[in-house]
């Protein structure tokens, strides 16, 4: 009578304390000290095994580009003027941004009148677009490419479009995409060439197109692919340029 007792009051004791308490102190009656170790063990090993936040951020590849150029400043006032003769504002056009770090655009458009020999109608736009990286969205360098996907489609989905034809574009930054198509407004046929292209973290958008009026011949389809894919080069290298 005199050992059960104490195991009685202890028992007592035990069931007064919170439910965590008795899970840690209360388990066992015994005072073996090699069981309380062995319970400190167990639960050393899983609250260590729990990730830190470093531990679960992803790591992404770093964006390349930090800046982008002046639009109306990334093709030369020389291939301006031979893509565009006549062009209303010769320094070009900027597109309204409110943020020009990752977005900005120009464009230039006129109309070279020949009189009676008729008149050729011109039309030049460069865009940029610069993504950063993010570890919830990806690298700058892949949001980019799945970028130019969805405006590669844009521009094969372009209504009214006729003899669409889409290639890749070799030497015009990490990878670009060309199309050619014609669309008839204003009686008459516009022949478009426009240029996908991405350089890092940076999607380039470049669109050339003419039309002849009055009586004017209609522009090759290789004339103004050429002058595209010209004018995107230099749009391409202004980038790099800019983060010098």
């Amino acid at each position: 009578m005199q050992r059960s007792a104490p195991r009685l009051t202890r028992i007592l004791a035990c069931a007064a304390v919170p439910v965590m308490l008795v899970v840690a102190g209360c388990s066992s009656d015994s005072g073996d000290s090699g069981s309380g170790s062995g319970s400190k063990d167990k639960a050393g090993p899983s609250a260590s095994a729990t990730p830190s936040p470093s531990q679960t951020t992803k790591a992404v590849e770093p964006a390349k580009f930090a800046k982008l150029p002046q639009a109306c400043k990334s093709v030369t006032a020389k291939t301006t003027a031979a893509l565009v003769p006549k062009a209303k504002t010769k320094s070009g056009t900027p597109a309204v941004s409110s943020d020009l770090a990752s977005r900005g655009g120009c464009s230039w458009n006129g109309l070279d009148d020949k009189g009676v020999k008729g008149s050729q109608y011109r039309w030049l736009d460069v865009s940029f677009y610069r993504y950063d990286s993010d570890s919830s969205l990806g690298s700058g360098q892949d949001r980019a490419r799945e970028n130019l996907a969805k405006e590669l489609a844009k521009i094969e989905a372009t209504p009214s479009a006729k003899k669409l034809r889409t290639t890749t574009a070799t030497g015009i930054g990490d990878e670009a995409t060309s199309v050619a198509y014609q669309v008839r407004k204003t009686d008459e046929d516009f022949v478009y060439g426009s240029i996908v292209a991405r350089t890092g973290n940076v999607l380039v958008l470049l669109s050339y197109n003419g039309a002849g009026y009055a009586g004017a011949a209609t522009p090759s389809e290789k004339t103004v692919m050429d002058g595209a894919v010209k004018a995107a080069k230099e749009a391409v290298a202004a980038v790099a340029a800019a983060n010098k």
